[in-house]
């Protein structure tokens, strides 16, 4: 799913509005386009990652996760496993890394960990501990299942 095209409808809606008023009116309504780009896309993540905590309490087997696909968004429906350790409780948090990331991407990283109440390290250390305990040699890796749908309005 991207992001980007539903804020960019959003800022064309803006604009047809704007196109009532006058000259200053459009360039105003152009530059609050601009101005909520990067909240709107938060906003939308937000709105992603309580849909699938509300599709979670309808689902007996798997829950439904919010992933990135580089930039982009997916639901992901994932089947509960039987008495999987999610960590070691013995484990200390010893190790660091640095990582440099892209300003956009951080402001999703940290909707993504608010949606989820817990911190970006946190939610960073169960995406990637969940990632490679996903991609093992039998698993193929074409065989992900995926929710879709349809929303009404």
């Amino acid at each position: 799913m991207q992001i980007d095209g539903y804020v960019q409808a959003l800022r064309e809606d803006l604009a047809r509005v704007a196109a009532v008023g006058d000259e200053s009116t459009a360039r105003a309504a152009e530059l609050l386009s601009v101005a909520l780009e990067s909240a709107a896309s938060k906003r939308l993540l937000e709105a992603l990652g309580e849909a699938a905590l509300e599709l979670n309490d309808q689902l007996d087997d798997g829950r439904v996760e919010v992933r990135f696909a580089g930039s982009d968004p997916e639901l992901v429906f994932v089947r509960d496993e039987e008495a999987a350790p999610a960590e070691p409780a013995d484990e200390v948090f010893s190790a660091r890394i640095t990582l440099r990331l892209p300003e956009s991407l951080k402001s999703r990283l940290d909707a993504a960990a608010a949606v989820h109440g817990v911190s970006v390290n946190t939610w960073l250390v169960r995406a990637l501990q969940h990632s490679l305990e996903s991609r093992t040699p039998s698993s193929g890796g074409g065989n992900r299942r995926r929710l879709t749908g349809y929303g009404r309005s």
